[in-house]
């Protein structure tokens, strides 16, 4: 909702501070199509060439973060807390018991409760892939957490593609203004013979180029891109709770000081307050007797 109204400000006080201050919107709306044109087309086609068919894809889905936010709200982390719980809670009662919920997490009675991390394969795999690892003695709590954070750096680096896909879009658009503007100035240079009110409006519109590139790189596509890639950084952050929890499993922590410290390592804005992570907590236990 925030981006759908950061964009009616821009447009709202770029515009009408332009026209209150006497502009004439006319000279705009007739270069603007033209202009539009050559700046966008040039943007999208060097966009295609610096990208192949997927990552163009990705980007494309990825802006609707700017409107949605982030993909895991504050009662997901909450869910994944209760998830790990139940899952350190049986490994250490019953190791051989937990071979079924990480081998086929799709028809584990324990995954299906939490059907939205259910559907993230990437969060399920670091889970299962570190619970089997530890179950055939590769449990060194030092090497695992550098094994999950170079995973972890990577599944990140991957996805903040889009983000810097379109940050060099935006890097690129005043250029393209400017081409664009030039190309005017050429247009009117050919109209020298003209009357004086005639090429003011031509290089009015000719300006438009410029203005243009810099409107659409600083007004639009700079903070989409911006606000992508802080979108999926706090997205990382929900892998990097289950990392914490497991790491410390390892330690052979008790299982509620596990998930203590997934709680203090959940971002702020998304923590659940103790009392609430202790209720939730005692419904799944009440659930599993």
């Amino acid at each position: 909702m925030l981006g759908i109204i950061g964009i009616v400000v821009i447009f709202a006080m770029v515009f009408g501070g332009y026209v209150l201050a006497g502009g004439k919107m006319g000279i705009i709306l007739k270069a603007v199509p033209f202009e539009l044109m050559m700046i966008g087309g040039a943007a999208v086609g060097a966009f295609m060439i610096a990208n192949d068919g997927p990552s163009m894809k990705h980007t494309m889905k990825d802006m609707g973060k700017v409107f949605k936010g982030p993909k895991w709200k504050p009662e997901d982390f909450r869910d994944l807390l209760c998830l790990l719980y139940e899952l350190i809670r049986l490994v250490r009662q019953n190791p051989v018991a937990i071979e079924e919920h990480i081998e086929a997490p799709n028809e584990s009675s324990i995954f299906s409760k939490y059907p939205k991390i259910l559907t993230d394969s990437e969060a399920v795999g670091l889970i299962c892939d570190t619970m089997r690892s530890a179950s055939m003695n590769y449990d060194d709590p030092h090497q695992v957490e550098e094994v999950l954070e170079k995973r972890i750096e990577a599944n990140l680096q991957h996805a903040q593609h889009s983000s810097h896909a379109m940050a060099t879009v935006s890097d690129g658009l005043p250029a393209l203004g400017i081409v664009a503007a030039v190309l005017g100035v050429i247009k009117t240079m050919a109209s020298i013979d003209q009357p004086p009110e005639i090429l003011g409006k031509m290089i009015g519109g000719a300006l438009v180029g410029t203005f243009l590139g810099i409107f659409l790189s600083y007004g639009l596509v700079g903070p989409f891109a911006s606000k992508m890639g802080s979108v999926i950084e706090e997205e990382g952050q929900f892998y990097k709770l289950i990392r914490e929890v497991l790491v410390a499993n390892l330690h052979n922590h008790a299982t509620n000081i596990c998930i203590e410290v997934g709680r203090q390592n959940t971002p702020s804005h998304c923590r659940p307050s103790f009392s609430d992570l202790e209720e939730a907590l005692k419904s799944v236990k009440q659930e599993a007797a």
